[in-house]
């Protein structure tokens, strides 16, 4: 198991924070995402054998929001 700690941008309300988990639980090889709004991050659980963080990345922006990076 792997895991990511990833800062999202566009998380508003608690509405976004549940579409986000829901979204990244429902993909393959995701275990868990804890997803924290206050601090515009989620932390996720993967199987590295499944999925990698540039599919995560993308199943990210598919909800309708953005990772940042840098």
């Amino acid at each position: 198991m792997s895991a990511v700690q990833l800062t999202v941008l566009g998380m508003t309300c608690d509405g976004c924070a549940s579409r986000l988990k829901r979204v990244l639980e429902a993909r393959g090889g995701i275990h868990h995402a804890d997803v924290m709004r206050d601090l515009k991050q989620v932390a996720i659980h993967y199987d590295s054998d499944s999925t990698d963080r540039a599919a995560i990345e993308a199943a990210i922006g598919d909800a309708g929001f953005e990772v940042a990076h840098g």
